[in-house]
């Protein structure tokens, strides 16, 4: 199955937080405002799978994405019931990302132990590959629609497993540098899709401090932290809430800045180009900076597909 994508995406993070009818609002915006992806975390307090039904219900040609849905706790059947679901009523609009998280969401949030982080997604994806063992039982075929996915990836052998095992990577707080390392690993027939953290309606000082809170976050993260010294920063970088080289190199500051890194991504081998725009409250989505980023986001660049 193929899917297209545009070049610059959305991506949100607490949008389960709002009413139903505003994130169903919120998404019915951005589509207008000539995005067409829109990629969520996973759930707050909402499913991503039912978040994402309620969205593309609002929208017309809008794709969704999990950008990711965590495998801890979720059964691969599950995960195949409801991508089934999201296809059959709207074809070709739906795209699945899986990953593993860190330990703090899965062992602290989840109450699951976090262990062998790869060796699990891998029997996760063994697991939702197998033929349905229900319908095999009631001796019932299936030609219902398979959603392509991509797999959360950061370091070379996850970004190995999302060349062999899923139409392609997505990754998180990186830098151009590791999006061409990504790509190099990846070859030139899986997707690449990036996260990019962007700040793009705030005073400097203001921008400043809500960046580092956000990268602040994820110091404590192992996978990031891995990711980050392979890429030359030190632990000096990754104390004391990081180093300001290490924030501004994460989150672009400002409309010039954001431009300048979406191409250099892009430059770089991306196809796919999601923007987080950080906000310093999750229950009120950054829809100014939706719409102060649209003139640079939606610009016709060229589309990338993949299966």
């Amino acid at each position: 199955m193929h899917i297209t994508l545009p070049r610059i995406g959305l991506w949100v993070a607490g949008i389960d937080l709002l009413p139903t009818a505003e994130t169903a609002d919120l998404a019915a915006e951005a589509e207008s405002l000539g995005y067409g992806a829109l990629w969520l975390s996973e759930g707050l307090v909402r499913d991503p799978f039912m978040q994402a039904a309620t969205l593309l219900n609002a929208t017309k040609s809008l794709v969704l994405g999990t950008g990711i849905a965590v495998i801890w706790g979720r059964h691969p059947r599950n995960v195949r019931m409801q991508t089934r679901a999201l296809l059959d009523a709207h074809p070709g609009r739906f795209v699945l990302g899986l990953g593993t998280s860190h330990a703090r969401v899965v062992e602290d949030v989840l109450g699951l132990t976090y262990e062998r982080p790869l060796a699990t997604l891998r029997a996760h994806l063994d697991r939702l590959d197998e033929p349905d063992p229900i319908l095999a039982l009631a001796n019932v075929t299936s030609d219902a629609p398979v959603a392509p996915r991509v797999l959360a990836a950061l370091g070379p052998k996850a970004l190995a497993l999302a060349r062999d095992r899923a139409a392609g990577a997505f990754t998180y707080l990186t830098t151009p540098e590791h999006t061409a390392q990504a790509r190099a690993i990846l070859g030139p027939d899986r997707t690449l899709i990036v996260e990019q953290s962007v700040i793009a309606a705030a005073l400097p000082d203001e921008a400043k401090t809500l960046a580092r809170q956000h990268i602040a976050s994820y110091l404590a993260a192992a996978p990031y932290r891995a990711t980050w010294q392979r890429l030359g920063f030190t632990d000096h970088d990754l104390a004391d809430g990081g180093s300001d080289r290490l924030v501004t190199t994460l989150v672009a500051i400002g409309e010039d800045e954001i431009a300048q890194r979406i191409h250099a991504h892009l430059e770089a081998g991306a196809d796919h180009v999601c923007l987080q725009a950080l906000s310093p409250n999750l229950h009120t989505a950054p829809l100014n900076q939706w719409r102060a980023l649209a003139p640079i986001a939606c610009q016709p660049f060229r589309s990338s597909a993949f299966s």
